[in-house]
C-alpha cells in the first residue's frame, strides 16, 4: 500500500499538471458513472492530501476523496506539460518506487482503457486513470471535514518546523500514550498517526530502539516526541526522493548513488539478514495482519 509520501506527491502531480484546468470526468468501468457525471466538465481547483487520503477540490465545491489501498494505482499520460508525470500504486514491484510516465511525444489525446479504469480524467493536456482504489467517492466539505476529524496528525502536513508542527507533535504523543495497545500497532493506526505504514513503522521503530511490542502508555512522551520528529524527516525525505531511505550512510555496505534498493532498509523485508547496526538476526513475524520486522537486540523489550 503506498505510504502517506506517495500521496502526498500525487496530490503536488494532480495540482500540478491538473491545477486549473476543466476536466472531462468518465467511468469507463461504469461502476463510478454517477459520481463523474456529477464532476464532468468542472474545474479541478486543487488536490491535498491527508495521510493516506487523496482529495481533489473542483469548482462546484465537491471533493473526489480516493484511498489506494492495496491496489489501486494511477497511471498518467499527456502531452510535454506532463513530462516527470509518474504513476504512482500498486503494485509495487520493488520497495516504494514509482514509474516514469509518457514524455509527451507524439500525444494524440488518450488511449483506449486498458482494464478496469474506474475514474478517468482528462485534460486538454493529458490524462490520468484509477484503477483498484479501496476507496472512491464524490463528497461535500462538510463530509470531507467528518473524515479528517477521524484521522491523526500527518507528520507531511504543512508548518511541520511551526507553532502547528508543535501542536500536531503534542496530538501525535496524546494519542499514542492514552493506547495499551503494541505501538507497532498503534503506528499503523491512521486514527492516531496518517499516512504511515508498514514501512515506515518497522524502520522509524528500529532507529528509535523501541520494541513494537511495548505498549503505548508505556512509551516516553520525550520517546513519542523524538519519534514523531523522526517521521516528520523521514517522511519528507520520502517526498522528495520519491521512495523510502531510512539508513544513514555509515549503515550501508554499498554506498553506491543512487542506493541501491539493498541497502535502502534497516529491518524492513531483511529477515534472518544481519542487523545493520549489531549483526543479530533480523527478525519476521505478522502483526495486525501485516509483516513485522524488528531487531531483537536493538530493540529489546
Amino acid at each position: 500500500m503506498p505510504e502517506g509520501h506517495s500521496i502526498h506527491r500525487l496530490a503536488r502531480q494532480f495540482t500540478s499538471v491538473f491545477g486549473g484546468s476543466r476536466l472531462s470526468v468518465s467511468s469507463p468501468q461504469g461502476r463510478f458513472a454517477a459520481g463523474a457525471a456529477r464532476l464532468d466538465g468542472h474545474v479541478l481547483e486543487a488536490a491535498s492530501a491527508h495521510g493516506k487520503q487523496l482529495f481533489l477540490h473542483f469548482d462546484n465545491d465537491l471533493y473526489l476523496r480516493i484511498h489506494l489501498g492495496l491496489y489501486g494505482a494511477f497511471d498518467f499520460g499527456g502531452d510535454e506539460t506532463f513530462t516527470g508525470a509518474s504513476s504512482i500504486g500498486a503494485p509495487r514491484r520493488v520497495g516504494e518506487q514509482e514509474v516514469a510516465g509518457d514524455d509527451g511525444a507524439g500525444y494524440a489525446g488518450p488511449p483506449e482503457p486498458r482494464g478496469a479504469v474506474r475514474v478517468r480524467l482528462v485534460s486538454e493536456h493529458g490524462w490520468a486513470d484509477l484503477r483498484g482504489p479501496t476507496a472512491c467517492e464524490v463528497i461535500t466539505d462538510a463530509e470531507r471535514s467528518k473524515v479528517l476529524a477521524r484521522l491523526g496528525p500527518d507528520p507531511l502536513a504543512d508548518g511541520a518546523d511551526g507553532p502547528a508542527g508543535a501542536e500536531r507533535a503534542a496530538e501525535f504523543t496524546r494519542r499514542l500514550r492514552s493506547k495499551g495497545s503494541p505501538v507497532g500497532l498503534l503506528l499503523m493506526n491512521q486514527e492516531v498517526l496518517a499516512g504511515v505504514g508498514n514501512v515506515y513503522r518497522a524502520e522509524v521503530l528500529f532507529r528509535a530502539r523501541i520494541s513494537p511490542w511495548r505498549l503505548g502508555r508505556s512509551v516516553g512522551e520525550a520517546e513519542a516526541a523524538d519519534l514523531w520528529s523522526d517521521v516528520v524527516r523521514l517522511m519528507n525525505d520520502g517526498v522528495r526522493q520519491g521512495r523510502i531511505i531510512t539508513t544513514a550512510p555509515q549503515d550501508r555496505e554499498d554506498t553506491a548513488e543512487p542506493v541501491p534498493v539493498s541497502e535502502a532498509h534497516y529491518v524492513y523485508k531483511r529477515t534472518g539478514l544481519p542487523c545493520r547496526r549489531c549483526g543479530t538476526p533480523v527478525a519476521g513475524t505478522d502483526m495486525g495482519a501485516r509483516k513485522l520486522y524488528w531487531c531483537p537486540a536493538c530493540q529489546a523489550a
